[in-house]
This record gives C-alpha cells, sequence and structure tokens, in this order.
C-alpha cells in the first residue's frame, strides 16, 4: 500500500518551525517504561504489572511540576522530579526504595531517556525538516532529550528543555522563550502535539498548533471512519506529521490557528461509536 503524502494546510504559509511535544506524541513512554520496570521489578522481588506501575509513575508528573508551576518549590529539572516520583511510587507499590541499589534506582530512572519513537516517526520528521525548523517543546530537561535524541535517532535541528526556558508547560513562558530562543515570533512557530490542554496553551502565546493521534487515538479513528462510511459521509485524510497521524482537512470547524480541520464530534452517533477522550480530538 503505497504511503499517503504529507499535506499542510495553506495557513502554514507563515510558519517556519515546528516544534513537538515529545512524551506520547513523538514516543511511545508507557511502553519504554514498562519495558525497563518489568526486569527491575522481578529482581527486586515487587509485584507489580509493569505498565500499571508505568501508569503510577506517570501520573505523578503532573502533579510534581504543578508544585513547581505554583511556586511551591523552585525550578527543579524534571530528571530530578521523575526520580523523587520514583521513590513514591515504590512506596505504593509496597517497596522500600531505601532498602534498594541507589544505582539500580538511577539506571531505571534513566528509562524516561531511553524511550522509542512510534515506528513511522522518523520518516516523518525527516520529512518536515526538509521544510521546516524542527525541535521538542517538551517538559523533559536537556539532557533527557538529548539521550532520548542520540538513542533514537530524531532528527531535531535544536533541542530545547524545560531548564532553557526554566519553565513548565503549559506555562506561557516555555511556549514563548522557547520561540525567542530561536529567533521567531511565536505566530512563526506551530507547536504539534496530542494532547488539547498543550495545544490550547500554546495557541494562547500566540503560537500556531496542529492536532495529531497517538496510537491509541488512531484504532479509534478507525472506528470513525467505518461509521461514517456508514453514514454515507466523506472527509480526505492528510498526514500532519507521520502517516499514522491522521487529522481530517476541508471539513467540519478550524482546530487551531493551522487551518486544519477537525471533524464534527457532534455527531452523538459518531463520537458514541468512537468513544474519544478528551484529550484525543482535535480542539473546539
Amino acid at each position: 500500500m503505497n504511503e499517503p503524502a504529507v499535506s499542510l494546510s495553506r495557513s502554514t504559509a507563515d510558519v517556519r518551525a515546528l516544534l513537538f511535544d515529545t512524551f506520547g506524541t513523538v514516543v511511545d513512554w508507557r511502553s519504554g517504561i514498562a519495558r525497563d520496570a518489568g526486569p527491575f521489578l522481578a529482581r527486586h522481588g515487587i509485584a507489580a504489572d509493569p505498565h500499571e506501575f508505568a501508569d503510577a509513575w506517570r501520573a505523578r508528573y503532573q502533579p510534581a511540576m504543578e508544585e513547581v508551576r505554583s511556586g511551591g518549590r523552585p525550578f527543579t529539572r524534571l530528571d530530578l522530579l521523575h526520580r523523587e516520583n520514583l521513590d513514591a511510587v515504590l512506596r505504593d507499590f509496597g517497596a522500600d526504595p531505601g532498602r534498594l541499589p541507589a544505582d539500580s534506582l538511577d539506571d531505571l530512572n534513566r528509562a524516561w531517556h531511553r524511550l522509542d519513537p512510534w515506528p513511522d516517526c522518523l520518516v516523518g520528521l525527516t520529512r518536515l525538516r526538509a521544510r521546516f525548523i524542527i525541535a521538542p517543546l517538551s517538559n523533559g530537561n536537556l539532557a533527557l532529550l538529548l539521550n532520548m535524541a542520540k538513542r533514537a535517532r530524531l532528527p531535531w535541528d535544536a533541542i530545547f528543555g524545560a531548564d532553557v526556558s526554566r519553565s513548565y508547560k503549559p506555562q506561557r513562558e516555555a511556549y514563548t522563550r522557547t520561540a525567542e530562543a530561536l529567533g521567531l515570533a511565536p505566530a512563526e512557530c506551530m507547536m504539534v502535539a496530542a494532547h488539547n490542554s498543550d495545544l490550547r496553551a500554546a495557541r494562547n502565546a500566540g503560537l500556531a498548533t496542529a492536532f495529531v493521534l497517538d496510537r491509541w487515538s488512531t484504532a479509534r479513528i478507525r472506528r470513525v471512519t467505518w461509521w461514517q462510511r456508514k453514514l454515507g459521509t466523506s472527509w480526505r485524510w492528510i498526514s500532519v506529521a507521520w502517516p499514522s497521524a491522521w487529522v481530517p482537512e476541508g471539513t467540519g470547524p478550524t482546530s487551531a490557528r493551522s487551518g486544519f480541520a477537525s471533524p464534527p464530534w457532534t455527531s452523538g452517533r459518531s463520537q458514541a461509536r468512537a468513544n474519544w477522550r478528551a484529550e484525543s480530538r482535535p480542539l473546539p
């Protein structure tokens, strides 16, 4: 089967840089963390499902950053927040991190540096790099993102960690300071993400935005398109960043300043059949 062509809307004419959310949009954090957690848990006799452990660890991500965003503690890089959260989640699963080897804990913490990209991501990023500056705009710190890029061969033109902007998304400064570091106006940058909260904050900061689907959402979209065929609707689908990241063009309300369009989620039957999560559908 031929690979769909990449197509961008006309309103991207002023965009010079594509800035990518990383965890979930570019890399599969859940599988990567579970892969490294499995042997660690078995080796230390901790009875936990690796994927449940990964989910529990990730669940502490936003609360830890919110303490920084709210001014409750000084800016703290994500590697340290992850390490503190690892100790906490181990206690949740009945293990005492103080009785575990520190080097083993530190190695597991670096699993966030070893995440794999979605299989078709490298091809898509390389194609986009021919036209745009591409870089991550992530809450990860610089060392984390650099190690991840080296291992996964992510073809970034530049790498900006949260420790460069000294802020965590969705703080406005995370977006505006990254644009400033590139010597660009916010309107010359497009935020690409699978998370609406990220896109909404980027749009409020003046960036163009593009919504892409993660792998779990891609499975849902197949059910949506099946139901559309049943209803007799016809949409033209385009690939924004890579072939599995589908957004509809030319139908429905515009989802963001980029001009990409979103499907009519107001159709109760389609929405019920798709069972979409709020973070996995385009912005209204």
